[in-house]
């Protein structure tokens, strides 16, 4: 089965074919930087992550842009506060943003490009479409895009032509579906913007946040490109108002096919501050969690649902990882060092073969963790059995690294024992050499308790890392 993704215009699943040979060309919606990402921002950069991979491991190329909005009402706004010139201010949240990428072991894309830096092409995009029509000054210098020139517009999500407000005007960035008008591709500068501003052939100014993208997506992939993902919150107006400028300018398809994630929620209710549920990825940090449980949180639900946040539920995907990677050191015991006529079993060519049919169907997350696990279930039964060989073993590492290049947290990043740990185990064979069991315990507990677990053989112990 080829893969097969929920594309967001046909409102149906399509087998995603590239445009041009084997390379996906997609584009993503990145942060505005205005304050720290959110844990319901990575839940759409997550998704977007096991969509890269997951196409990687498909046989596709990609090049990824996500863009850094970096100019808009927020950051203006926040960056006056505080007393700050835009760029200073923005930097500090850039810095954070890519921190955390890497913390979540969030792939790089290949572009990166801040609004800030496209204002040029901005302005020519939008003088482009004032010359077709479809821009108009309005009275205070903002230049507008007149919504009922274009046909197409609503396509993505279906609004109602006969209900928009022809003429009506909306400045800002974000609005509602009931007030859907004419928007802003430049806006005239005024005394609240500081010194934000920039000249234009309409005056000082800015540009809007939708023309923002694409001039920097249609800049760097070209007039039609393969993918545009994002939250279901961007749908309207962000996405929608990016097909108007682009498809009036190019007279081509935007982008082939669309993907949108869904909302994430904390205990069944929405994220806010006045709930006192509103998380950043250095809270949670801070709470004890790993980038790697926190990651296994926000890829385990189906991107298209609704994800529910719980604290009980990074408890539980903690527990999960140390199945995983249990399973994970105890293959390294059996492993030899020969890797010439490795094998699988036929239990992890089957166990394989699900993973990657329910991820071909519009990446079933469940339904691939289903698989794993059921790998980690049958594997551990002939570990027990000694029905594993040393060939096998190797081969069945080879398979875990592979499924770790969809779910890029498979594997403990760091396993080397700290001091510390290495003192607390030779001071527990001590203990138990003096039939000392409580002692035992005590350091085996400690030693838990930083990270590690002992595990006592015929052989003496070994040191075994959990999740991190």
């Amino acid at each position: 089965m080829a893969f097969h993704i929920y594309n967001t215009m046909s409102r149906k699943k399509e087998e995603l074919v590239p445009l041009n040979g084997k390379k996906i060309r997609m584009y993503t919606c990145g942060p505005t930087v205005y304050n720290y990402a959110h844990i319901g921002n990575f839940r759409a950069y997550m998704f977007e992550d096991l969509l890269r991979r997951y196409i990687q491991f498909a046989g596709f190329e990609v090049e990824q842009v996500q863009n850094l909005t970096d100019v808009d009402d927020k950051t203006i706004r926040h960056s006056i506060e505080q007393g700050k010139s835009l760029n200073e201010f923005t930097a500090l949240y850039k810095e954070a943003f890519f921190h955390d990428l890497s913390v979540l072991n969030i792939q790089s894309a290949e572009h990166y490009p801040a609004a800030t830096d496209y204002i040029p092409q901005m302005i020519e995009m939008i003088q482009g479409l004032v010359d077709k029509g479809y821009g108009y000054q309005s009275e205070d210098g903002s230049v507008y895009y007149r919504i009922d020139k274009f046909d197409r517009y609503g396509c993505l999500a279906r609004l109602d032509r006969e209900g928009m407000r022809s003429g009506s005007r909306v400045s800002q960035d974000e609005y509602e579906k009931d007030n859907v008008a004419d928007f802003a591709l430049w806006k005239a500068h005024v005394e609240s913007d500081g010194d934000v501003y920039w000249d234009s052939p309409w005056g000082r100014g800015r540009p809007g946040w939708h023309i923002e993208c694409s001039a920097m997506s249609t800049s760097i992939l070209g007039e039609t490109f393969d993918l545009h993902t994002g939250g279901v919150d961007n749908i309207f107006p962000h996405h929608e108002d990016e097909i108007a400028q682009s498809e009036a300018l190019s007279g081509k398809t935007y982008a082939k096919y669309w993907m949108h994630c869904g909302y994430l929620i904390v205990d069944g209710r929405k994220m806010s501050k006045s709930l006192g549920n509103f998380y950043t990825m250095q809270d949670l940090l801070d709470k004890g969690y790993s980038g790697r449980e926190i990651r296994y949180e926000l890829l385990a639900t189906h991107y298209r649902q609704a994800l529910n946040f719980t604290f009980a539920s990074l408890e539980a995907n903690r527990a999960a990882l140390r199945r995983l990677d249990e399973f994970y050191f105890s293959l390294k015991e059996v492993a030899g060092s020969e890797t010439e006529g490795a094998t699988l079993p036929d239990w992890a060519i089957q166990a394989k073969t699900s993973f990657v049919k329910e991820m071909d169907d519009d990446m079933n997350i469940s339904g691939a963790f289903g698989a794993l696990f059921d790998l980690v279930h049958t594997g551990n039964i002939a570990l027990s059995n000694h029905a594993v060989s040393a060939k096998e073993a190797v081969a069945l590492l080879g398979l875990w690294a592979e499924l770790d290049i969809v779910l890029g947290l498979l594997i403990p990043s760091d396993n080397s024992v700290p001091e510390e740990v290495e003192q607390l185990a030779a001071l527990r064979v001590a203990a138990r050499t003096d039939k000392n069991w409580e002692e035992s315990d005590r350091l085996r507990d400690e030693i838990a308790m930083l990270g590690w677990q002992v595990k006592d053989g015929p052989e003496g112990y070994k040191l075994r890392k959990l999740s991190s």
